[in-house]
């Protein structure tokens, strides 16, 4: 575990944006190293797995609320919008954690070949769980994050550790829900359609009717199950992506909060703001200001420690 929190400390340090998170060129594995409590980061996470190595960290996914601490793994099964906010960091001992990306193809193949029990009633399907991480899984990741160091292994490699991963990930405490999930004829896999097209066409117009049609549902129905999955409207859910996506467009490239709006869709900068605003607790400029500095004068307190926060 320590030789891990080393590698993730090291490789975040150079890597990581203005929120501590890095991404790695080995596909869906991403890390987290911040030594600071920033507030609320709001995001749209992927179904992943995520295995809390160090620190203390409570997310929001729709109406569930968890703590997870160090030790612990998360597993998000949709793509929902999520509020994390660190609440155990410092300097000595930042908050670390890995993110693999769940693959639904191979959670569906390895489900048919394990043989799938009745699917849960929408009623108790869950987008959140937590376990204790067992060595299985860490040891999946663990040789995932070696594959940094051997970049021309990743092709031939990954494959196997990703099987073997979603394998264990069945085969625990919530492989029952998470088979479900896997089930193509579940609301969550039919409400993925629409979702697909939100993430890929957040910056349009899109009629309500197009993504019931996706997700094979009525309109009443589409609206129903959508809420009860995500705790938002379709249009919200849409303005959530636009929105956070502004924010990096600010934070990370330097666009002006006027540019980031038209970026992602808006017609109107005053909406935007009033948008931006209840979402972030504060106006663009003021927002991305505070996170610029709060990055510059952290990062200048961390010199030479190899980690951005």
């Amino acid at each position: 575990m320590d030789l891990l929190k080393q590698a993730v400390r090291s490789y975040a340090g150079q890597n990581s944006n203005s929120d501590g998170l890095a991404l790695t060129p080995v596909p869906g594995l991403r890390m987290m190293c911040v030594e600071s409590l920033p507030g609320d980061l709001h995001s749209v996470y992927r179904p992943l797995v995520c295995l809390v190595l160090q620190g203390t960290k409570r997310m929001t996914v729709g109406r569930e609320q968890q703590v997870f601490s160090a030790g612990q793994s998360v597993i998000v099964s949709a793509d929902m919008p999520v509020v994390g906010r660190i609440i155990e960091a410092s300097h000595s001992e930042p908050y670390l954690a890995i993110a693999v990306d769940i693959e639904m193809t191979m959670l569906r193949e390895l489900t048919i070949q394990l043989g799938s029990p009745r699917p849960q009633r929408p009623s108790k399907t869950r987008t959140l769980f937590a376990e204790d991480t067992n060595a299985a899984i860490l040891d999946c990741v663990s040789r995932l994050v070696r594959l940094l160091d051997r970049p021309d292994a990743v092709p031939l490699l990954r494959p196997g550790i990703m099987q073997e991963l979603h394998y264990w990930l069945l085969s625990g405490p919530h492989g029952a829900a998470l088979r479900a999930i896997a089930d193509p004829d579940s609301y969550a896999s039919r409400l993925a359609a629409a979702v697909a097209i939100l993430r890929a066409e957040y910056r349009s117009r899109l009629p309500v009717d197009r993504l019931a049609s996706a997700a094979a549902m009525s309109l009443t129905a589409f609206h129903k199950h959508f809420k009860h999955m995500t705790s938002l409207t379709p249009g919200q859910y849409q303005k959530r992506l636009r929105l956070i996506e502004a924010r990096r467009l600010m934070l990370d490239e330097g666009l002006s909060a006027s540019g980031a709006a038209f970026e992602v869709g808006y017609e109107s900068v005053s909406q935007f703001t009033r948008d931006y605003g209840r979402l972030f607790k504060a106006p663009p400029k003021r927002d991305a200001l505070r996170a610029r500095g709060r990055s510059f004068v952290e990062a200048e307190q961390g010199a030479g420690t190899g980690t951005l926060f």
